[in-house]
């Protein structure tokens, strides 16, 4: 059974949630924020349901995938190795070495 909550929130935040999460969507979006701190569940369980959501797996694996991006720019690993070693780096854009003065 459902009940309806009417609740104050900043103007912006309620702009956000409208335009991000849509109009018809904000009560559900809202209740799977709050629902694992409120209700007294076991962490698996909650696990699981989150798993369900699809569209929070999408989002999921799309900031996992831009993070590993991140981790393993060839341009960075690159550079630290020669830093260490003490070779001269290069320049991204040129391919050139550039000297370490």
């Amino acid at each position: 059974m459902q009940k309806k909550l009417t609740i104050t929130i900043d103007q912006e935040v309620y702009a956000g949630l409208h335009s991000v999460i849509g109009r018809r969507n904000i009560s559900q979006f809202i209740e799977s924020l709050v629902r694992p701190h409120v209700l007294d569940k076991d962490l698996e369980t909650a696990y699981e349901e989150m798993a369900k959501d699809e569209m929070r797996e999408t989002e999921a694996l799309e900031w996992i995938e831009g993070t590993i991006g991140e981790i393993c720019d060839e341009t960075r690993r690159s550079m630290v190795g020669k830093l260490r070693s003490g070779q001269r780096g290069r320049d991204p854009k040129t391919k050139t070495g550039i000297d370490n003065k």
